[in-house]
């Protein structure tokens, strides 16, 4: 049951859609649905949720809960007992395989040079293990925005450890993270071992001890992760890091101005995203910011040129030269900036917002 799907509806019972949930939801508080109010989500009838009524077969009654739960385990133990017996399939042919070798040691393959750790206690000790074992240099990347103090204060007495052996260290993190009174501390704590620079945006997280091991994140909540040790894929994780760091702008020194009174390193960035057509939300996690915030930074984009509306703040932005790299800037840009937007085609405008909550 649980493998059950349809074309327009590729789900089973256990993960129904949004309308399959709020109208399988509503039969089970109701004890029955008008029939047209399934006709948008075939799939709870085509998934035995909902039956029409024996007593009036203009209306359909939802199966119980209960049942449903009963049917889905039952699936999920046919799946386990399939999947236990082709993992004794596989146990057989590999050993017969192995058998074929006799007494000889076979020459390990390079399958070690990538190792996937799947939950946190093991990214946690083979990176403590990777840590005991540096000799001479630490590179990482941070995404997001401000660091916590809870974080920071983990990884304290690891780094600490490292600094008293002679390694250096170089964190490259965002922008935002600079508004964060505890990463200074970090800083101060970690003296001249460890040097730290910001961009507008970073990769996704990474470490590299060494330059002989690497960890990346596995997937999108960082419970699996990584563990690279194939020379040309460190080496190419490395020269990353280091094209990044020369573009990063070092933690004590300040941002650069945008060459706009008014209009922030910040507020620059998200407008070249927008202009670039991303949506708030990808804006705000790629400069580790909240999507309320982004919106407010963009509200003020918006008043500082003098934009009416989404569209026309795609213009101005192409305007004032804020959708590519800084340009020099003359003292009559905002005035050009006031002036009414030229009848020339537009370039494509920014993408509209968001609605601030989920549908």
């Amino acid at each position: 049951m649980a493998g059950h799907v349809t074309e327009e509806h590729p789900h089973g019972a256990d993960r129904l859609c949004a309308a399959g949930d709020r109208l399988y939801s509503r039969a089970v508080r109701r004890g029955r649905v008008p029939r047209e109010d399934a006709d948008t989500v075939p799939c709870l009838v085509e998934l035995a949720l909902l039956h029409p009524d024996p007593d009036d077969m203009g209306w359909l009654v939802p199966t119980s809960p209960q049942e449903v739960m009963t049917r889905l385990l039952r699936g999920v133990h046919a799946e386990v007992s399939a999947s236990q017996a082709r993992m004794g399939a596989a146990v057989d042919a590999v050993e017969w395989y192995a058998g074929l070798g006799g007494s000889r040691a076979l020459k390990p393959t390079d399958s070690t040079a990538i190792r996937v750790l799947d939950g946190l206690s093991r990214i946690r000790a083979a990176i403590d293990e990777a840590t005991d074992r540096c000799t001479t240099e630490v590179l990482t990347v941070q995404p997001g925005g401000i660091r916590r103090e809870d974080e920071l204060r983990e990884g304290l007495h690891r780094a600490m450890a490292m600094c008293r052996r002679g390694v250096r260290m170089r964190d490259l993190y965002t922008h935002v993270a600079r508004h964060g009174q505890g990463l200074h501390n970090y800083m101060e704590l970690m003296g001249g071992a460890t040097q730290a620079r910001t961009l507008d945006e970073v990769v996704e997280r990474l470490i590299v001890f060494d330059r002989t091991v690497a960890f990346i994140p596995a997937n999108s909540d960082r419970t699996m992760a990584l563990e690279i040790r194939h020379p040309a894929l460190v080496d190419y994780l490395v020269t990353v890091f280091e094209r990044l760091w020369r573009l990063g702008i070092p933690l004590a020194a300040p941002l650069p101005s945008t060459g706009i009174t008014g209009i922030t390193h910040r507020e620059r960035s998200i407008a070249a995203m927008l202009a670039e057509g991303h949506q708030d939300a990808v804006v705000a996690e790629r400069l580790g910011i909240s999507v309320r915030t982004c919106r407010a930074h963009i509200a003020r984009l918006s008043e500082r040129l003098g934009a009416a509306s989404r569209t026309q703040l795609g213009v101005r932005i192409a305007q004032a030269g804020l959708d590519g790299p800084p340009r020099p800037s003359t003292p009559d840009d905002l005035a050009a900036l006031s002036s009414p937007a030229p009848t020339a085609p537009a370039p494509a405008p920014v993408r509209a917002p968001e609605s601030p909550t989920p549908r």
